[in-house]
């Protein structure tokens, strides 16, 4: 089909649908609560926490799409194929369902539910509105991401500005009439000491970093239906088009952190950000408000799940090709319907312990993508790096799990060890020994050109 695609010049209408698209794919459920309960928990250390949140749910992002334009690749397993194929295509799996039909993909759903919709049933009655909703949800959600080379179209010039006019038109209103002076409010103990490392490790629940590499396939899959199916040329566009629209983001994010910051003068603290974004535009709207907020919701939730639905399939059928580009679309919008409803607490409660996990991972192997020119994408540096970076990753993620796990006698037996890392008690004990691979690895790269030069030999490396 690609082979078709009339090549051309892309216009600014065109890096503005792009980037509209970009955005619409990232900015999903998390993106709009998990910033405005970050608000919340660190009151008028708001500031110092966003600095922290924006690193992981911004830069990180970004780095995973410029990650996927310096390698030239077209989804996550290209970013992982420097350790070898099997690692490649476990990785990838593992992306994929983490924010895919295992977490991600049913958190759009029911976010949409918790957030726009459940107010208007009885709680008696919340369980079969959800079970109807999710169903056409993710009914929806196929549809409009069956036909790829439509999805652009549906979403960076439909779905997208539907959402960002009605967002305006509730901080137009919230902004005007603030609830409290965001500097006067509160903080939660553990923003007053480790605002920073707070807000950075809450950045994680966006799953943006992760996002950025496995929607790689689909963003260069809408590119080369612009007609930029050179390899350079589509590189450019990608990153020149994330680049405006993660700024975009950015801006977005500082705004809600600010809100949920000042929704402290009026409400107590709330168990996650959908319940505070209900209270914020009822305060202000009332039943309108309620309204608009369900429109709200549900249309960012919308564009984000056709992205993540249509990356799944795009990325299966291409390395698991007995099914389909459609029946794996099928499968990931029935199993996402069924995992949204477990419910929303349930949903956040055991994806926070895959995030800490996978996290590390894909931090190192972005920056070990945008690096890899330098040392011609060799194997050696990657293994050293993840073999350092996996250990603490594990820890970590054993520590996230709830109680029934991080509280038994494997996992206390599992803190007292991780306890012995520098920056355990921060949630970055895997900083340092993936430094220390890094160093590790340059030192392993650098001999191996030695030897090279002195015999002749070639260097192990992945291209």
């Amino acid at each position: 089909m690609l082979n078709r695609v009339q090549k051309r010049n892309l216009t600014k209408r065109d890096y503005i649908t792009l980037s509209s698209m970009i955005f619409a794919l990232f900015f999903g459920a998390g993106n709009l609560i998990f910033p405005l309960h970050l608000g919340q928990l660190a009151g008028g250390h708001w500031g110092i926490a966003a600095a922290g949140f924006l690193i992981t749910a911004v830069l990180l992002p970004l780095l995973s799409v410029l990650a996927v334009c310096v390698t030239k690749s077209k989804g996550v397993y290209d970013i992982g194929k420097p350790l070898g194929a099997t690692f490649a295509v476990v990785f990838m799996v593992l992306i994929h369902f983490t924010i895919g039909p295992f977490f991600g993909t049913p958190r759009t759903a029911t976010v949409s539910f918790t957030v726009g919709l459940a107010p208007f049933f009885p709680a008696k009655y919340q369980s079969l509105a959800l079970l109807l909703f999710s169903a056409a949800f993710f009914g929806l959600a196929y549809y409009l991401s069956v036909e790829q080379s439509k999805i652009m179209a549906r979403v960076g010039k439909l779905l997208n500005p539907l959402f960002l006019l009605l967002l305006v038109a509730i901080f137009a209103v919230a902004f005007s009439s603030p609830l409290a002076h965001a500097g006067s409010t509160s903080a939660t103990a553990a923003y007053q000491t480790a605002g920073f490392t707070n807000g950075f490790l809450q950045g994680y629940n966006t799953m943006d970093a992760l996002a950025g590499l496995a929607l790689g396939v689909t963003i260069v899959t809408a590119v080369n239906f612009m007609g930029q199916t050179d390899p350079n040329k589509a590189a450019w566009v990608t990153a020149r088009a994330g680049f405006f629209s993660m700024a975009f983001e950015g801006l977005i994010y500082v705004l809600l952190i600010l809100l949920g910051a000042q929704s402290l003068g009026q409400f107590k603290l709330s168990d996650n950000g959908g319940v505070a974004f209900d209270q914020i535009v009822n305060h202000y709207m009332g039943n309108v408000g309620q309204a608009i907020l369900a429109v709200l919701i549900i249309t960012t939730c919308l564009t984000t799940a056709i992205g993540l639905v249509a990356a799944f399939a795009q990325d299966f059928h291409k390395h698991f090709g007995f099914l389909s580009y459609k029946a794996w679309l099928r499968i990931t919008c029935l199993a996402s319907f069924l995992t949204a409803n477990v419910g929303l607490n349930q949903i956040i409660a055991w994806s926070t312990p895959v995030l800490m996990f996978l996290y590390p991972l894909a931090m190192a192997l972005i920056f070990l993508s945008i690096l890899s020119p330098l040392f011609h994408k060799s194997s050696v540096v990657y293994v050293w790096v993840v073999v350092f970076t996996v250990v603490p990753a594990v820890f970590d993620m054993v520590a996230a799990f709830p109680a029934v796990v991080s509280q038994s006698t494997f996992g206390q037996a599992m803190a007292h060890v991780q306890s012995f890392l520098p920056l355990a008690s921060s949630g970055m004990d895997w900083l340092v020994p993936a430094l220390v691979g890094a160093v590790f690895g340059t030192a392993h790269y650098l001999l191996l050109q030695r030897a090279k030069t002195s015999t002749g030999m070639e260097v192990p490396m992945k291209r």
